[in-house]
């Protein structure tokens, strides 16, 4: 009987498995676990760390869905192993706002109806976050050449650029 993913994250391997402990800095706190070298990042945080609005959706790095900031650049976190992350900063969808504030981009997506089904709506907003950090005042077309990686199957994404617009300058009044 094999074990799950879950199970292989939080119990190390037996035997011949290689296993590595990693620290990463996830969300502004260091996080270690004992990994085998093959994890992906994306299931680091998904299973191993419980972190489950990075999404999967393609494990190509075409979807963008599991978009996340590595060093305050996003990456796609399907297809970078969680051992290279060690000793990086990495932020997920969790980092942003609190439990009694939303970030200006969460906010923004709820003004602008910037989502349906919501399963790309985690990559999206670590995407715009980027942005706005490099450029708080971007136009229509930077936004959408910032998400560009990241796909939406639901929206035609002018309410997705509305809301990067609407988030650029809350945080601009801020």
């Amino acid at each position: 009987m094999s074990s799950s993913l879950f199970e292989e994250i939080q119990t190390p391997p037996s035997g011949d498995i290689a296993v590595r402990r990693v620290t990463i800095n996830v969300n502004g706190e260091p996080r270690t676990a004992d990994i085998e070298p093959r994890l992906l990042l994306a299931d680091l945080l998904r299973q191993g760390l419980q972190l489950t609005g990075t999404h999967k959706g393609c494990d190509t790095t075409n979807c963008g869905a599991c978009t996340v900031l590595f060093d305050g650049r996003p990456i796609k976190s399907c297809t970078m192993l969680a051992a290279q992350a060690e000793g990086h900063d990495v932020q997920t969808v969790e980092g942003l706002g609190t439990a009694s504030e939303l970030d200006p981009i969460q906010e923004g997506f709820k003004q602008e109806h910037g989502l349906q089904c919501g399963f790309c709506t985690p990559g999206m907003m670590m995407s715009a976050k980027a942005l706005l950090e490099r450029n708080p005042n971007p136009t229509e077309d930077e936004i959408r050449w910032a998400l560009s990686g990241n796909l939406c199957r639901c929206t035609g994404y002018q309410n997705i650029v509305k809301a990067v617009l609407w988030a650029a300058e809350k945080m601009r009044s801020n």
